[in-house]
């Protein structure tokens, strides 16, 4: 099915999956069958793109997944750099594994929103460094599930 739109996504019934793809890890969310709410649910650590793509498509399948959104880290002036044709080339990686619906979804600030947000709440370094990724995947898969809801 491979690129879709969001009006295309709100049309697909089921669980969606939000990744934000890193250089060092996958951070994965997922939504609730009703797409109300975002959950972070892990981070991979980057090895290999099959065994990473694995894992992905093993949790995609238990979670009855329906679509990816996946995090673009345009630049702040809304352009692309290096890291978008990256997230790009991993998007079409995917597709070459398993074919299903995607879209990108625009993810600037929201690593920075997630760690301003883990800092106020006073978590350890330690604790952030673990967890940023799969909150950032959350944070953008919810800025999805609210577009939805309008």
């Amino acid at each position: 099915m491979a690129l879709i739109d969001i009006d295309t996504l709100a049309a697909l019934s089921g669980p969606i999956m939000g990744l934000d793809p890193g250089t060092k890890t996958i951070g994965i969310a997922i939504s609730d069958r009703t797409r109300l709410i975002s959950t972070p649910l892990e981070t991979i650590k980057r090895k290999k793109f099959t065994p990473d793509a694995t894992r992905l498509f093993e949790v995609y399948a238990e979670r009855e997944c329906c679509a990816l959104v996946i995090g673009l880290p345009l630049n702040m002036d809304g352009s692309s750099g290096p890291r978008v044709q990256s997230t790009r080339d991993f998007a079409t990686n995917l597709m070459g594994v398993r074919d299903v619906p995607y879209m990108f979804w625009d993810e600037r600030l929201s690593t920075a929103a997630v760690t301003r947000t883990m800092i106020e709440s006073d978590i350890s370094r330690a604790k952030r460094a673990q967890a940023v990724d799969k909150l950032a995947a959350s944070y953008i898969l919810q800025g999805v599930l609210d577009r939805l809801r309008r």
